[in-house]
């Protein structure tokens, strides 16, 4: 059984970030790149998917699919410390996982490269 994970976090650094823990730390396997999903569509999916109050608007976010089973992905998750907001899908969010299961290919995939942009250094 397939599922996605969502991705939540205040920038696009901590969402490639998160991605790559996922993979590494939570041995998550993806079947497919991750994709870009609007930052307002995430908080939907947060909230229809929890049933809870949003706190936070993110700022970044992406969806991944898993070959991951659900029940091994939120048990490696919880053995993990993303910098990011991370939800599984399974297909028992019916409704939820329908739709992402069928527009996954027409949202953008997700630049995961990091932008090599060197902090200046304080004078001493």
């Amino acid at each position: 059984m397939k599922s996605f994970a969502l991705i939540r976090a205040d920038d696009p650094d901590k969402v490639k970030i998160a991605l790559h823990d996922l993979e590494t730390y939570g041995h998550m396997q993806f079947s497919e790149n991750p994709k870009n999903i609007a930052t307002k569509y995430a908080d939907q999916i947060l909230t229809s998917v929890m049933s809870v109050t949003l706190k936070t608007e993110c700022c970044a976010a992406s969806l991944v699919r898993l070959e991951t089973p659900p029940g091994a992905a939120i048990s490696n998750l919880k053995k993990i410390h993303p910098p990011a907001h991370i939800i599984i899908i399974s297909p028992r969010h019916d409704h939820i996982y329908e739709e992402l299961a069928t527009n996954y290919d027409n949202f953008p995939d997700f630049d995961r490269k990091f932008t090599n942009v060197p902090k200046e250094r304080k004078a001493e």
